[in-house]
């Protein structure tokens, strides 16, 4: 194995090719055929289905190590728009103000849109992610077709933002769905997300609270943002995550393909099915969600139109 880190691995392929501009795709293609003993370990970790969802990790990988680059060395460059990102090792230097950021510079420089969006913007951005990058089917759970039976504050912290169902059995034969279902084995998995537009020191612990209480039901439960103010409340989060296993995706809103599953959940074997009845019970759009999935558990069918709708 190399002993260089990934940001050195990444500079040496700029250095290696001055002037060149590659997204953070070809960069991720590139060292990970250049150095595949570095990746080995990783790439044998379950949660990656593909050679493309573990392609897509080093993707956001790279996208959430773009300061730490440009600080290794002042000759990197990066340009923000149009999209997608590019970064290259510029020898002259030379920079067009209205297009390039380097170290000298402040990342606000390039206005990305992050500060003008809603909460309930995130929710399409965050549906394409989990669509496109880990091939799984969402639904947006609206807390306002709930019924609120238990009157004012009865449901609090009840609703996730989004759910999903990952139909681990898809590509199986039908013999081995047939043996599965015989010995009520997983044919799915459940998913659950909680958005936040920024964790701070402010919110981050009433935020990874409630999606403890909203999330821990399902197989995987997530913390999603777009952005983490500062080390200290990273940290925080790594603490928590440890402690109540809910995962954080770092979401980057302009290119969803470059987010970054910061920390994976610990997946629980089985969902808490009262818990499922709980929310069921009182809201409409996460009792079609459930219709659904067990459409898809009875006849290991679905149609996609009934997916990844908000």
């Amino acid at each position: 194995m190399s002993k260089l880190s990934q940001t050195q691995k990444i500079i040496e392929f700029l250095k290696q090719n001055p002037n060149e501009k590659f997204n953070a795709k070809q960069i991720a293609e590139q060292i990970v055929a250049k150095y595949p003993e570095d990746y080995k370990e990783k790439r044998a970790n379950p949660r990656f289905n593909d050679e493309k969802s573990f392609i897509s990790q080093i993707i956001a990988e790279i996208g959430s190590q773009k300061d730490q680059i440009l600080k290794s060395d002042t000759n990197v460059c990066w340009r923000d728009k149009p999209r997608p990102r590019v970064y290259w090792y510029d020898i002259e230097k030379i920079l067009d103000n209205n297009q390039i950021t380097t170290l000298s510079q402040d990342d606000d420089f390039v206005d990305d849109g992050r500060n003008t969006l809603q909460e309930k913007d995130l929710y399409p951005i965050l549906i394409d992610y989990l669509k496109t990058e880990l091939n799984l089917y969402c639904q947006r759970i609206d807390e306002k077709r709930s019924k609120n039976t238990r009157g004012t504050g009865g449901n609090q912290w009840l609703h996730p933002d989004i759910v999903a169902m990952q139909p681990v059995d898809k590509e199986w034969n039908e013999l081995v769905r047939s043996c599965v279902k015989q010995a009520a084995g997983q044919s799915v998995r459940l998913w659950s997300f909680e958005v936040k537009k920024e964790l701070n020191s402010s919110n981050v612990r009433k935020s990874f609270f409630q999606a403890v209480s909203n999330s821990s039901w399902a197989n995987e439960g997530y913390l999603v943002a777009t952005s983490i103010s500062d080390v200290m409340v990273e940290q925080e989060l790594r603490m928590l995550s440890a402690l109540h296993g809910i995962g954080i995706i770092l979401l980057n809103s302009e290119n969803p393909s470059e987010s970054e599953m910061m920390i994976p959940a610990k997946a629980r074997a089985d969902v808490d099915w009262q818990s499922v009845n709980r929310i069921l019970v009182e809201n409409e759009d996460f009792k079609d969600y459930i219709e659904l999935v067990s459409t898809y558990y009875q006849t290991g069918r679905f149609r996609s139109r009934d997916w990844n709708k908000l």
